[in-house]
């Protein structure tokens, strides 16, 4: 027999639960289904997640890791991050790096307590992993690397991926 489960719950101390608020407002496009003296939760449909904040600021803690959300086409990909561009949160772009044995495409965005959140593209696994994942003074999953690109518009950076497999770096 499967264990089915409806949906996942995330719970995470804040030290600011308003400013809290406001960046996941954003950054999910819903409102919080409740709000309480020191506590908000969000209820996403899709993917199926419940998350909650506690406003504690003694117990807010850096570098637990990452929480992600993985998107079913390079479009819906797309559509989130110039979303979270225009809002401004976006902290990196990755385009076909190679992160956690995976080809990825992605975009990380931190919440004010610095959770950091990456909406992904799943390409293809693959058999190498970029070394930065385990560096201690990467912020994300992996590195990449900055280029300046002319756009119609306006000078904007493109990230690429820093490792290749057989680059040296893999």
């Amino acid at each position: 027999m499967s264990t089915q489960y409806p949906r996942m719950h995330v719970s995470l101390y804040v030290s600011n639960l308003a400013q809290t608020v406001s960046f996941y407002q954003s950054f999910f496009d819903i409102a919080p289904a409740k709000i309480k003296s020191g506590y908000a939760k969000f209820e996403l449909a899709s993917p199926p997640l419940i998350i909650s904040f506690v406003e504690n600021r003694s117990r807010v803690r850096s570098n637990f890791g990452h929480l992600g959300i993985q998107l079913e086409t390079p479009e819906k990909l797309q559509l989130h991050l110039e979303r979270a561009r225009k809002l401004n949160i976006v902290t990196k772009e990755e385009i076909g790096t190679a992160c956690c044995y995976a080809v990825q495409d992605k975009f990380w965005a931190a919440d004010p307590d610095g959770h950091q959140w990456e909406m992904y593209y799943f390409h293809e696994d693959v058999e190498f992993n970029d070394p930065h994942y385990t560096n201690a003074e990467t912020e994300a999953c992996c590195a990449s690397t900055e280029l300046n690109t002319e756009s119609s518009a306006k000078n904007t950076k493109e990230i690429v991926s820093s490792c290749t497999e057989k680059s040296g770096c893999c």
